[in-house]
């Protein structure tokens, strides 16, 4: 048996909490990566800062990312229809996938740079960053960080992978701007170099956090099942119905941020069809009122063997 339409409907009024809760995160967002992209351009030019000038670059990529984290959210909040009988919620991975590339290519160009610095070998026409680079750095760290855990709170609420791929954007962003503190403290202490050291780090930041929003938003594209922790959980919840008498199969898939269940239920081969489907239908319920993640559930009953 599969989710009625009431149910759908119910569902579809949860989605647009979702869009409003994330477009609302998401401006929040825009508005602080837009001011302090322009605070840390001003003080890397201003202080001859390197570091400070590639974590600028860095912020105002989030801006372009959280961009395609709306758009991806939009799109995966739509209902179901004729093409999409599953609904949309791949879209949101899909979005995610972007935002990886993004933050990688991102990154790259900053890396080369630093390296092809650290690699001339001279360091005499390298310029040591001012103060302004380091007060510039700290502002960037504590806002960065805020701007992380409002993002992941809210991320974590609507269960939302997009939206948690820009979280950790957003810290990635906070650890550049300690290698970037520690590069322009380092080059005011007579090590110019450590100014394109720290923007090599930076660079290692940036392509650590690319990989795990890109691993994590695959993972979601293909049909991956979930934890062994979470369908203990399912299967223990179907034997709470003292009608079922053992389980033959149980399969789980993530669809964008929904999860698909199948199982196939054991139970008294006398009985009939009426009381085999009110048995399905209890499971059902029993399940999708205990884990509200679940969007889609199969059930199956078999006669348990003598």
């Amino acid at each position: 048996m599969e989710k009625n339409e009431q149910l759908v409907k119910k569902e579809n009024g949860t989605e647009t909490d979702f869009q409003k809760v994330a477009n609302k995160v998401a401006v929040i967002t825009i508005i602080g990566n837009l001011v302090l992209s322009v605070l840390k351009l001003l003080a890397g030019v201003i202080a001859h800062s390197n570091a400070m000038i590639s974590d600028a670059i860095h912020s105002a990529s989030d801006v372009f990312s959280t961009f395609v984290v709306m758009i991806g959210i939009k799109l995966a909040s739509k209902k179901p229809d004729k093409e999409h009988p599953y609904g949309h919620e791949r879209l949101e991975c899909v979005a995610a996938i972007l935002l990886a590339v993004v933050l990688f290519m991102t990154g790259l160009g900053i890396g080369m740079e630093a390296l092809k610095n650290i690699t001339s070998g001279d360091y005499s026409n390298l310029q040591v960053p001012g103060v302004l680079a380091l007060a510039a750095a700290i502002v960037s760290i504590v806002a960065k960080e805020t701007m992380y855990w409002y993002t992941r709170f809210y991320a974590k609420k609507i269960d939302s992978s997009a939206l948690m791929a820009d979280a950790w954007h957003h810290r990635s962003d906070a650890f550049s701007s300690v290698g970037a503190l520690i590069g322009i403290a380092g080059a005011r202490l007579g090590a110019p170099v450590m100014d394109s050291i720290a923007s090599l780090v930076i660079f290692l930041f940036i392509v650590k956090a690319s990989y795990d929003i890109f691993k994590d938003a695959i993972d979601k594209m293909v049909d991956h099942s979930c934890d062994e922790e979470t369908e203990r959980q399912i299967r223990d919840c179907v034997m709470k119905n003292d009608t079922v008498m053992g389980i033959d199969l149980l399969q789980t898939r993530i669809f964008g941020n929904k999860i698909y269940v199948d199982v196939e239920i054991q139970a008294d081969g006398s009985h009939t069809l009426k009381e085999a489907h009110a048995i399905a239908e209890a499971v059902h319920d029993d399940i999708e009122r205990n884990f509200p993640k679940v969007k889609h559930i199969m059930v199956h009953v078999n006669p348990a063997e003598e």
